[in-house]
């Protein structure tokens, strides 16, 4: 009865590994805005996991050390690239509510793409089971994807 109470209670408090990332490009600015929010206790892990040491970072303020950290980490484990041509993304804004961190990059585009891809390796390493659920928009293409520890890329072709 004991092992059934202590897994309940595990099982209650266990959290879910999941991120969200919404990826939309806006013709008249040649940019893709991306948003991303994901739990920031596990950021902090995943974060630390990449060799990296947040006790010098307060992400909580938003400050300079913080924002250049978080861009880091983001263009390392979230990788856009059109057809062959690889982007880098730059953190407009961050915020934390709640144990969830919300940030907003841009990403500089100079063409119509035939061809997209989203790899995102948040906390794949960290946890078997995490899920990154992004949805990509461009123009008038439209498609979701779950991205998996196992599964971490995905090529879209925009008609």
């Amino acid at each position: 009865m004991l092992k059934i109470l202590c897994f309940s209670f595990w099982f209650l408090f266990h959290p879910v590994h999941v991120t969200i990332t919404s990826i939309d490009f806006v013709p008249e600015m040649d940019i893709f805005k991306v948003f991303v929010r994901m739990y920031f206790d596990d950021f902090l892990r995943d974060y630390k996991l990449g060799g990296e040491d947040a006790q010098n970072k307060d992400f909580t303020n938003n400050n300079s050390p913080s924002r250049e950290a978080m861009e880091k980490y983001l263009n390392e484990k979230i990788m856009l690239k059109l057809d062959a041509e690889q982007l880098s993304g730059k953190l407009k804004d961050m915020s934390l509510t709640d144990n969830e961190i919300s940030m907003n990059l841009e990403f500089g585009a100079r063409k119509k793409p035939k061809t997209f891809t989203v790899k995102n390796l948040i906390m794949t390493n960290l946890y078997s089971d995490q899920s990154n659920m992004i949805i990509v928009k461009i123009n008038e293409f439209e498609e979701g994807v779950k991205l998996t520890a196992d599964i971490t890329e995905q090529t879209f072709k925009i008609k």
